[in-house]
């Protein structure tokens, strides 16, 4: 069965239920991770859990080492990676405290950003067109409606850069455009985990309507505060029976993403980058 990852947004820090914990500091190529791993087993299935933030929210969005949060992830042997994350709605139907099962992303985030593992003397296009694992997805969706929850099969996900919230005139463009919901932090998350060769699909849980609707103009810390503390419960809930109901296996692309994406001659790689990425790119060198 393959091991599970689950990276925690904002107010999940920790999941109830693991058993046989133990806690991990990964060493990667890119520096520290947001925070130690907790390795353990949940409903019968191996589970990896990482805090983006750390433990009491204390990286903000633009500084979170995304590509070591991944390249742990995927050292430690998780295959699929459930991301849940806090976000604003730009759509009256997409209303608070209803969940998003992510399948665009549209990236509004500056360059301080590191978004890929192809960067010294290795150079990779992946497909991205579906940027999140349609079978992940389709599992997250299915158990939410089983749970009776409120949720969304499919929506396109903004990544601003942040900390600070919305303007009103950049809600009204972002609504102007077509855009679903509003986010700080997944779109890294999924175009590292799409070159790392690992199922990845987002959660979102909805905390407000950001800042474009008439009854919703201001977006404060509390409100948002309080609706998250709400679908944090509905949150675990959801994870735990996909987790129990996770396959072996899946009919996506997502393991093979790399076959055709590296570019670069294998006699020009330097050799730290062949030994750094060894875990993501070993397979293809052999040949």
């Amino acid at each position: 069965m393959p091991k599970i990852g689950v990276i925690g947004g904002s107010g999940l820090y920790k999941i109830e239920g693991i058993k046989k914990v133990k806690e991990v500091l990964v060493n990667t190529p890119f520096g520290r991770p947001s925070g130690r791993f907790i390795l353990g087993e949940l409903e019968g299935k191996e589970v990896v859990f990482v805090p983006r933030h750390d433990i009491g929210h204390r990286i903000p969005p633009g500084h979170i080492n995304y590509r070591a949060n991944i390249f742990g992830m995927k050292k430690l042997g998780v295959e699929k990676i459930i991301s849940v994350s806090a976000c604003g709605s730009l759509k009256e139907e997409f209303k608070p405290l209803d969940f998003v099962v992510v399948d665009q992303f549209v990236d509004r985030t500056n360059y301080a950003r590191e978004m890929s593992f192809f960067t010294k003397g290795i150079v990779a296009h992946i497909e991205f067109s579906h940027p999140v694992c349609s079978c992940l997805s389709k599992l997250i969706y299915d158990t939410g409606k089983s749970l009776n929850m409120n949720i969304h099969p499919k929506g396109t996900y903004i990544n601003m850069e942040g900390p600070a919230f919305s303007t009103l005139a950049e809600s009204n463009l972002y609504r102007s455009w077509g855009m679903d919901i509003i986010g700080m932090t997944n779109f890294a998350e999924a175009k590292l985990a799409r070159e790392a060769e690992m199922c990845y699909a987002t959660l979102a849980a909805v905390t407000d309507y950001d800042c474009w609707h008439p009854a919703h103009q201001s977006v404060t810390i509390e409100m948002i505060i309080g609706n998250l503390n709400k679908n944090i419960e509905n949150s675990k809930k959801i994870l735990s029976s996909v987790i129990k109901n996770i396959p072996g296996g899946c009919s996506c692309g997502c393991p093979g993403s790399l076959k055709y994406a590296i570019i670069t001659d294998k006699r020009f790689i330097p050799a730290k980058t062949k030994k750094d990425l060894g875990i993501i790119i070993g397979k293809y060198l052999k040949k």
